[in-house]
């Protein structure tokens, strides 16, 4: 009969312990890129979603506390997993209380280095209360771009350092986008800049100054031209603007007509109607 007695007590206990667990269903995790091909130094931003349906709060970045949200990231033909990059979080701090959903920016390229033009694995892990909430694996690819142009830039400061740009070109959103790629000949590869839609009817140009500044002229309709400046150091590469430009044959064209309206047009000439001459 003890024995019994404290097999009564003891069940009790166990079947509330495990009542108070967090159901699996209960918290959901989401992770979103922004689309499914990045050329070779964008900026993979993506959105991370978070629903808090149980009956605890979720509280990552404050000092002592458990609860951990992370990355993982995995090249896709092997499923070899992406080492870390750096201790920055990977979202910002948030606190979520029961009911309540969060939707967090992160960029994985802060946190993997996302240099091979292939295709990657990427998933969003809670881990709350000992228990591990993932988010369905979603793929994304690294692509070169096809390439239409480039320079090379050399720093009268700094003699060994050499500047390759190079314009490259891939659909998006059905329509082709031109991109800026930069890297330093054996070192940091810089961020990659889209410039907007491109027609392949004109040749994209790229011209680098001896002060700097970095300039791309391409065809983005068939009436207009974009030009895109940058400025470029041996310690920065600054996009500055971008503005654009009329076609010069159809300027030339419009200002004819409009001097034409401003001098009134020209006024016929009075004859007689049976005379042709």
């Amino acid at each position: 009969m003890p024995m019994k007695k404290t097999i009564l007590l003891v069940l009790p206990f166990v079947s509330a312990a495990v009542c108070a667990a967090v159901n699996p269903s209960e918290i959901s995790v989401k992770l979103v890129p922004d689309r499914r091909e990045y050329i070779e130094g964008e900026r993979v931003r993506a959105v991370v979603d978070i629903a808090n349906s149980s009956a605890d709060s979720i509280d990552v970045g404050k000092p002592g506390s458990a609860d951990i949200f992370r990355l993982e990231l995995f090249r896709a033909r092997d499923m070899a997993a992406r080492e870390r990059v750096g201790k920055k979080p990977f979202v910002a701090p948030f606190l979520l209380h029961s009911s309540e959903g969060q939707k967090l920016e992160t960029f994985l390229g802060d946190h993997f280095a996302l240099r091979d033009p292939v295709r990657y694995l990427a998933r969003g892990v809670l881990v709350h209360d000992g228990a591990r909430f993932e988010s369905s694996l979603v793929s994304f690819d690294i692509v070169p771009g096809m390439r239409v142009g480039g320079a090379m830039q050399m720093f009268s400061n700094e003699p060994g350092l050499k500047r390759v740009f190079e314009l490259v070109y891939w659909t998006r959103g059905q329509r082709e986008h031109l991109f800026l790629k930069a890297k330093d000949e054996g070192g940091r590869v810089w961020r990659t800049t889209d410039l907007g839609v491109l027609l392949r009817i004109t040749e994209p140009k790229i011209s680098v100054m001896p002060n700097g500044e970095v300039v791309v002229l391409h065809r983005a309709s068939q009436d207009q031209f974009m030009r895109s400046v940058f400025w470029s150091l041996p310690d920065v590469l600054d996009f500055r603007k971008q503005e654009p430009m009329v076609d010069p044959d159809i300027a030339g064209s419009k200002r004819m007509r409009d001097l034409y309206m401003e001098s009134g047009g020209v006024t016929p000439v009075k004859k007689a109607w049976w005379k042709f001459w």
